[in-house]
């Protein structure tokens, strides 16, 4: 263990209470909810990955293994907060009010899958490693130039602590002391890159140092953990104290995409002995009274009807336009892309 950097946590693997101090605050409401949107959006996740192998979605990025760091971190967040969602974060996405069936359609390759509901601040997921740190940097600046409490979070991996970006965005909120959140979750893994060799520095928390600002460790596999301490480094920002790094250490159980074979670089017995969120959870309410196997089986199927209604609403929606391809790239299109199109036309056209 890290004696400078402990990694947090309220509850252990066996669901029971770890820091007293927290007692009074996981009431039963909070618990189910935390519990509800995991499991909402693990079978989000299962769902979209059964697609995939059918043919019916591009290929996807998998997060089982992490809902706990992506629920606990999105509930923590106020209505009028930043969201900053890399690739792998439609959970944290879907909790704080994206939409599910627009979720599906951008692993089908649909434009409209980026556009949030009205209202909600959540910014197209990053695929670009690390480069949506310097945004949400900018967004919480513009935030705090204009006087309000709202803060930004900025989900990122591993593997962006080695981009440019990395540096760019803490060092710039740090500078300007902007009320963001750079949370990072630790998978150990950068597809095939282990941690070990990304970096030489024993934790990511440890790199806040450099930019002097707060740097934490949370088990990213207990969902109180995560959100009680994103909720403290939220109000650290809101009240003018600048920007925090979390490292959220998880597992993630599954490939890195549908495209991926773990197995190729990842030893066999890896993680094994890692208790995956929900299960915690489960053994946590047992062991306090909570747990209902009615309640249980009437949110899943409230769920499974959900999701289904999301996918037959993705398969339903109109074909895209492929002129788009073409007309939206630049203001004067030129010659030679002009010509494309047309050939491009004609050839469906034949077809």
């Amino acid at each position: 263990m890290n004696t400078q950097y402990p990694i947090k946590r309220i509850i252990d693997d066996e669901g029971n209470l770890v820091d007293a101090s927290y007692q009074d605050q996981l009431n039963e409401q909070l618990v189910k909810d935390l519990y509800y949107h995991m499991h909402r959006i693990r079978t989000f996740d299962r769902k979209a990955i059964s697609l995939q192998r059918q043919g019916r979605l591009g290929t996807y990025a998998p997060f089982e293994g992490q809902e706990a760091s992506q629920v606990g971190s999105a509930l923590a967040l106020n209505a009028d907060d930043w969201m900053f969602p890399t690739y792998r974060d439609h959970g944290a996405k879907l909790t704080f009010g994206a939409d599910m069936m627009k979720t599906y359609l951008y692993w089908n390759g649909r434009v409209e899958g980026c556009v949030p509901p009205e209202g909600k601040k959540i910014f197209p997921p990053a695929v670009p490693i690390a480069t949506q740190l310097p945004h949400a940097a900018g967004a919480a600046w513009a935030e705090k130039r204009k006087g309000t409490k709202n803060a930004a979070i900025a989900y990122f991996g591993d593997g962006a602590t080695s981009e440019g970006d990395f540096h760019e965005g803490l060092n710039f909120a740090s500078v300007f002391k902007v009320p963001v959140v750079f949370f990072n979750q630790n998978n150990r893994y950068a597809i095939s890159v282990p941690i070990e060799k990304q970096m030489n520095s024993e934790t990511i928390a440890q790199k806040a140092v450099a930019y002097g600002i707060p740097g934490v460790r949370i088990d990213g596999n207990d969902c109180f953990s995560v959100y009680f301490e994103v909720k403290k480094a939220l109000e650290h920002a809101r009240n003018g104290n600048g920007p925090t790094l979390l490292e959220a250490v998880t597992w993630r159980t599954g490939a890195h995409t549908t495209a991926d074979d773990p197995t190729k670089y990842r030893p066999e017995d890896q993680g094994k002995g890692i208790v995956e969120p929900l299960l915690r959870m489960e053994r946590f309410m047992k062991n306090n009274g909570y747990w209902d196997e009615e309640w249980l089986a009437e949110i899943d199927e409230k769920i499974k009807a959900e999701v289904e209604a999301a996918v037959e609403a993705m398969e339903s929606y109109p074909k895209a336009n492929v002129e788009d391809l073409f007309d939206h790239v630049y203001a004067n299109m030129p010659l030679e892309l002009a010509d494309q199109k047309a050939s491009y036309l004609a050839h469906l056209r034949r077809g």
